[in-house]
This record gives structure tokens, C-alpha cells and sequence, in this order.
């Protein structure tokens, strides 16, 4: 009776925290380069009071056996890196990327990240740097003052115009082995992982590289109508826990009473 108890209270905990992520997942619908979460399920260890394939006498063998579980749990949160919705912005250094790849970031302790957050800014000393400050390489160079105009491809060719002339550099992108291996920092930021792989850098448009969209924006790859019905998924199943535990007290209680 009590094992029902507490494989009831196991389902609640990982749809809690099913909730927990398609709930992030909807609060970063309309964050640039956000990837969504998916969670997986594993069964939890089994009883076995009868085994599989046992010898009942007489050399004859039990064909089917008794297990009962106890329960389940959370065996993994994995991000998408499905490509999101591309939104026209006009910014000169909004840049989204299509494709694979990702943008390197320079951390306040000089390691490395890596985003798809293109809404990128210049600092006071004409460096391309991210929303919060930190400097983006993948090959950008500082932007002389004065510029005019600033033009990217596709394929990855700056060309800025100043009043002396034109300057141009190439980007680079950096792409994964296994993306959905690597480390979720917060502030759409990435790191590398072992599960990740090393990281492998490469031109825009080249050898799989995806290829740059000046202008741009990638949106979210948060399906709202999916993330709402998995809403509703998760909601029915924590009730339906709920209610094998109701059950259980329900009917230790009746146990309780049998002396009266």
C-alpha cells in the first residue's frame, strides 16, 4: 500500500519539474537565439517477489514473473537547436545566424561562450560587444570612428565605410558536435561541456557553417500551441498522481477502521 504512496509522490515530482520547464520555455518565448528544453522520463527500480524464467518444479519455467515499480524521475533536460524564426530588425549589427553555428563571447574571466543572440552593440571604444557588455570575437574587429555604414554577407565579409575609405575582415562561427550537450549559463549564453564536444570553428557558408542575415534577428524556437498542450499534459498527469495517493490514504484509512 505504501509503495503506491510513494510512486504517486515520484510522478509528481518529475511532472513539477516538466512544469517547471515548459514554464521557462514560455517565458523565453520572445528571446532572441532562446533554445526550448525538453525533459525525458526514465522508470525507477522494480520489486521482483517473482522472477522472470524460474523454476516452478518438475523442470517447467515461470513464463511471466511479478515486478512492480516504484515509480519515475527526471533523466534529462536537453535544449532544441532547431532553427528559430528569422525577424526583420534593420539594425546594422543585429545578425542572425542560419543555420549551424554559434558566436564566440569573451566572459568577465577571459573563458569563452558561445550564443545565437545576434542583437549585438558597439561600446564606447568601438567593440562589438553582446546586450550585457561582453565582447563578441568569431573574428569581429574594432569599428573605427566615424563609420558610416556597416555591411555583412552571408558569407561572412565586413566592409565598413569610413571617411579615410573602406575596411573589410571575415567572421568565423563556431558549431558542435552535440549542441544540445552544451552548458546553459543564463544570458543566452553557452559553454563548452564534454558531452558538447570540442569546438570547431569555421567561415559563414562553408563546410556546413550556417551563413549570416544582417538585419535580422532569430526569434525563440518556442512553439506556443506545443508548449500549451504539453502545459495541459503535464497539469492532467500531476493531477492524475495526486489522485493514486488520494486513493491509497483513502483506502489505508478503510484498513485503519477494520478493528471498529
Amino acid at each position: 500500500m505504501n509503495l503506491s504512496l510513494y510512486s504517486a509522490a515520484t510522478g509528481m515530482e518529475a511532472q513539477q519539474m516538466n512544469l517547471d520547464t515548459i514554464a521557462n520555455n514560455l517565458a523565453n518565448v520572445n528571446t532572441p537565439g532562446f533554445k526550448r528544453s525538453k525533459i525525458g522520463f526514465q522508470d525507477l527500480l522494480y520489486q521482483k517477489p517473482r522472477g522472470v524464467g524460474t523454476d516452478s518444479g518438475g523442470g517447467n519455467v515461470v513464463p511471466t514473473g511479478i515486478e512492480v515499480g516504484n515509480g519515475s524521475r527526471v533523466a534529462s533536460t536537453t535544449k532544441v537547436f532547431t532553427q528559430g524564426q528569422l525577424t526583420s530588425t534593420g539594425g546594422q549589427l543585429d545578425l542572425a545566424i542560419q543555420g549551424d553555428g554559434f558566436y564566440e563571447i569573451q566572459r568577465p574571466d577571459g573563458t569563452i561562450a558561445y550564443t545565437r543572440d545576434g542583437s549585438f552593440k558597439l561600446n564606447a571604444n568601438g567593440q562589438v560587444v553582446t546586450s550585457d557588455g561582453l565582447p563578441v570575437l568569431s573574428g569581429f574587429q574594432t569599428i573605427p570612428p566615424g563609420t558610416t555604414s556597416i555591411n555583412v554577407a552571408p558569407t561572412g565579409e565586413v566592409t565598413l565605410q569610413t571617411a579615410s575609405g573602406s575596411q573589410t575582415f571575415r567572421l568565423t562561427m563556431t558549431r558542435f558536435a552535440n549542441p544540445g550537450g552544451l552548458r546553459s549559463l543564463g544570458g543566452n549564453l553557452y559553454e563548452e561541456s564534454p558531452a558538447s564536444g570540442t569546438p570547431e570553428t569555421g567561415n559563414p557558408g562553408e563546410q556546413g557553417f550556417g551563413t549570416v542575415m544582417q538585419g535580422y534577428l532569430e526569434s525563440s524556437n518556442v512553439n506556443l500551441v506545443e508548449e500549451m498542450v504539453n502545459l495541459i499534459v503535464a497539469q492532467r498527469a500531476y493531477e492524475i498522481n495526486s489522485k493514486s495517493i488520494q486513493a491509497s490514504d483513502e483506502m489505508l484509512q478503510n484498513v485503519a477502521q477494520l478493528k471498529r
